[in-house]
């Protein structure tokens, strides 16, 4: 079990980040026109897990609109922005928001992906939800760099996430 904060106050996940050097756990989530997201299917790609509770909040809204910004630059690499929001949100946010360098995936059919990545939380007012964190793999699905962020409300460290896949 790890801990996180929610403005200040100690919240706990489900488990514990992948560690670093590990293989990925594989996942099969859902994308905006229903289809599967799977781990397998970027094979060959470095990746960037962004994982946060809902795009209906202002900081995560503001994590997938800075990877998608910084995402279209690398060779590569996609980044995956992780929620338990519905496909329909996740597409009317991106849609709205011109987003178009990101892949977007809803757990709403997949919950053991937050189990298996020790990203739910277990306790504070977003219960059952998951704890923003970012997770970086290697080409070959190896973790390379996670970092669950101190505090939900805060942005994830993106220059570290993506100087990590470089390095």
């Amino acid at each position: 079990m790890a801990t996180t904060a929610l403005r200040g106050n100690e919240v706990h996940t489900s488990g514990d980040l992948p560690a670093e050097g590990s293989h990925a756990p594989e996942f099969s989530l859902t994308a905006q026109d229903l289809s599967p997201v799977d781990l397998a299917s970027f094979s060959g790609n470095k990746v960037v897990l962004n994982v946060f509770p809902s795009i209906d909040t202002p900081t995560c809204a503001t994590s997938v609109r800075t990877f998608n910004e910084k995402a279209a630059g690398l060779d590569d690499t996609k980044v995956i922005c992780i929620s338990a929001d519905l496909p329909f949100a996740l597409g009317r946010f991106c849609g709205a928001e011109g987003i178009d360098n990101v892949v977007t995936a809803s757990t709403f059919r997949s919950p053991n992906f937050g189990d298996d990545y020790g990203l739910v939380m277990v306790d504070g007012p977003l219960a059952g939800l998951m704890a923003r964190a970012v997770i970086t793999l290697d080409a070959d699905g190896n973790v390379v760099h996670t970092e669950l962020v101190s505090d939900i409300a805060s942005e994830p460290d993106y220059d570290a996430a993506l100087e990590s896949l470089t390095s």
